[in-house]
């Protein structure tokens, strides 16, 4: 039997229209899918965080208090990038700490986390603060392909991660490129080795995810992650009811209550329906791309490159751009391209192609990588592309969050007249400017609602 997690009220709705759904629809689906008999529901972090404060005008901690309360069967299950948390640089220890800490005590049973460059370095405080408060911790492998990302490199990999002390695996495909007989050959390598149970999280964009999803449960891959239809397929998971069916009957029947997903089926259809309406689901995510699997290039990537690119009245460079991703790629030491690392080869790719020669310009971003604040490169970086972009700047060869200052109590501090609990304090240390307007505006708003309530 396989398990399954469902992904529709975070990845799924990440991936193809921007993390843009409500905490009322994600609730509404929620209660329905707890009767389900999913592993996990997947809820939380990734984008969900920022697109509540920045799009929607919503507390991310309050989605997640009403998802708990209606979720009384299933466990809940979020994502975060280990030391990145849900933000763009690394944060202190003690602020990873308290967010393990209020993930959990406000309903998360598991936490996956991952580090874009598989530096478990920046695992390990994420892990140990998971587990002292009574959580499930799933590692996850960012997977990609490249000369150093052998099966021989996942495997030492996954070694090390039982070692560090996670409760399960996971194979995190962020662009959809796994093969069948890869997954197939990966799995059973790893299963192997590891007495973990392993889960396969992939995106359906390049077409082989369903290929790729039979081949890893037929190797002996414990868990899948599925996206109810519509809410997938194109740059989103793979659909749980085709799956679900596929598997009936078999050794790996996930024995999903099929009544319960009819029953949630055109709920969802008409929350998708809302977002083609207004314009924020674009019929391109729901298109099958091969190309991916020559460049690598995960959905979420590929749009912002394209938006970068039209902005500057400039697609006519996109296959040129497409072409420059791999060399930029090499010359940074092959980092898997997923978040953040996928928006900084993206970008400066970009750039490269733009202004005529490579490097000319260089962001923030990844001169910070190569001086090594986001963690070891997988592979050599060219030293003649470090040289030109940091010059002789000190290369930082310990763990990145080493060198950081607690940070909580000085933003607790700080805020003491805009924060109003230990959650909100996070908000502001993950999203400073976007947060601080947000909770100034809710406090404000409630308050005249209880004035107007008193008179």
């Amino acid at each position: 039997m396989v398990k399954i997690v469902e992904t529709s009220l975070r990845d799924g709705h990440q991936s193809l229209f921007a993390t843009r759904m409500t905490t009322e629809e994600v609730v509404k689906l929620a209660r329905i899918y707890d009767n389900a008999g999913y592993r996990a529901l997947e809820v939380w972090g990734g984008a969900t965080f920022d697109a509540c404060l920045r799009f929607l005008n919503e507390d991310p901690w309050e989605r997640l208090r009403e998802v708990r309360k209606v979720v009384k069967k299933t466990k809940l299950q979020m994502l975060f990038r280990g030391q990145n948390i849900l933000g763009y640089r690394h944060y202190s220890d003690d602020v990873v700490d308290m967010f393990c800490k209020k993930s959990i005590e406000n309903g998360i049973d598991i936490i996956r986390v991952f580090d874009a460059l598989n530096d478990l370095r920046n695992l390990k405080q994420a892990v140990a603060s998971t587990k002292k408060y009574g959580s499930e911790c799933q590692i996850a492998l960012s997977y990609t392909t490249s000369p150093v990302h052998t099966i021989d490199y996942y495997v030492e990999l996954a070694k090390e991660v039982e070692a560090l002390g996670a409760d399960s695996i996971c194979i995190k495909d962020m662009a959809g490129v796994l093969l069948p007989e890869d997954a197939k050959k990966l799995v059973k390598a790893i299963k192997k080795e590891s007495k973990l149970p392993l889960e396969l999280h992939s995106h359906a964009t390049a077409g082989v995810c369903e290929m790729a999803y039979k081949a890893a449960i037929e190797a002996g891959v414990d868990i899948v992650d599925t996206s109810l239809s519509p809410l997938s397929n194109g740059t989103a998971q793979p659909s749980t009811q085709a799956l679900a069916i596929s598997l009936k009957g078999t050794k790996y029947d996930p024995k999903l209550n099929m009544d319960v997903l009819h029953e949630a089926e055109p709920i969802v259809t008409e929350i998708v329906d809302k977002y083609v309406v207004n314009g924020l689901l674009n019929t391109k995510s729901l298109q099958v791309n091969p190309n991916l699997l020559t460049y690598q290039v995960p959905g979420g990537m590929l749009s912002n490159m394209i938006k970068q690119l039209s902005d500057q009245g400039a697609m006519d460079k996109y296959e040129e751009v497409l072409r420059e991703i791999p060399k930029v790629r090499k010359d940074l030491g092959y980092p898997p391209l997923v978040t953040p690392m996928s928006q900084m080869v993206g970008t400066q790719s970009v750039l490269n192609i733009l202004n005529g020669e490579r490097y000319k310009i260089c962001i923030k971003e990844v001169k910070d990588y190569l001086q090594g604040k986001y963690g070891k490169a997988p592979s050599k970086v060219d030293p003649k592309i470090r040289k030109k972009i940091i010059g002789d700047q000190k290369v930082i060869r310990c763990r990145p969050a080493d060198l950081l200052e607690p940070e909580f109590e000085k933003l607790k501090k700080k805020y003491k007249g805009i924060a109003r609990c230990d959650e909100d304090v996070l908000s502001l240390a993950l999203f400073e400017n976007v947060a601080a307007e947000f909770l100034k505006k809710k406090y404000s708003d409630s308050e005249t609602e209880e004035f107007e309530m008193f008179i």
